[in-house]
């Protein structure tokens, strides 16, 4: 339970194989759902490549990835200003329960709130996932209320 300093910087496009890994064991744990590697990497490229669509930050001890996030950008016209969606997020399980999501969590909180145009932060949890809503909550998150519905193409 050493919860100490943990450096968190923008993902680069070198980090995509180590963060389309992080989002499929993501999947596998929280979902039960295998991502195709190909798609995701692809997927992950494009987004470290199109800062416009996505940002991913990565925290990092002795030079690996220890854990990541991404945000997404949604334009909510009730505030005239964006909402970023924290996505994609994991931590690598030796470096669970030592402050690393938290971490991640404040610095995004930061460039948020440093950035006049942004109103909240939000992200989505599975259901049954308790461990993680525990976190949020303790990170001053509350449940916004809403169910998301999808339609896959």
């Amino acid at each position: 339970m050493n919860k100490q300093f943990i450096p968190i910087r923008e993902g680069r496009p070198e980090d995509a194989s180590i963060i389309a890994e992080y989002n499929q064991r993501m999947a596998l744990e929280t979902e039960g759902k295998e991502l195709d590697s190909k798609t995701v990497t692809q997927g992950v490229l494009q987004g470290l490549l199109q800062p416009d669509k996505c940002r991913y930050f990565v925290a990092e001890a002795q030079g690996s990835v220890i854990g990541q996030a991404m945000v997404t950008y949604e334009w909510s016209d009730w505030r005239n200003g964006d909402l970023w969606w924290i996505q994609s997020v994991y931590v690598h399980p030796g470096h669970r329960r030592q402050g690393v999501f938290t971490q991640l969590y404040r610095h995004i909180e930061t460039l948020a709130r440093n950035n006049g145009n942004v109103r909240g932060l939000r992200l989505y949890v599975e259901e049954e996932n308790a461990a993680g809503q525990a976190v949020y909550q303790k990170l001053g998150m509350s449940h916004a209320g809403y169910h998301v519905y999808e339609r896959e193409f």
